[in-house]
């Protein structure tokens, strides 16, 4: 089923830390999203670890499957860092929609 591009968006704030620990309560948010266009705010994010940046790719490929929108705003410049230093480009992280 696909979302009304019209309807309103969920909003997420990224913890400052996504290191192992933070991985699955970030999966769980995640699901809990699913089918609804999302809005996901990186703005406090200090460090972004391997785990936690699968689950983004992760979830913007499902949204995209879906043809569900994703968005990441505000990327801190820790979190824009961190992408560049995994060869990942805050596109990746996103869905259209479409």
């Amino acid at each position: 089923m696909t979302p009304d591009m019209r309807a309103p968006t969920r909003a997420m704030e990224l913890a400052p830390v996504l290191d192992v620990m933070a991985g699955a309560p970030l999966a769980a948010r995640l699901r809990a999203c699913s089918g609804a266009n999302v809005t996901i705010d990186g703005s406090r994010v200090e460090r972004l670890g391997g785990q936690c940046l699968q689950i983004l790719l992760a979830a913007a490929a499902s949204f995209r499957a879906h043809g569900a929108r994703l968005r990441l705003v505000d990327p801190s410049p820790a979190m824009l860092d961190d992408l560049a230093l995994f060869g990942v480009g805050r596109a990746d992280l996103e869905s259209g929609g479409d």
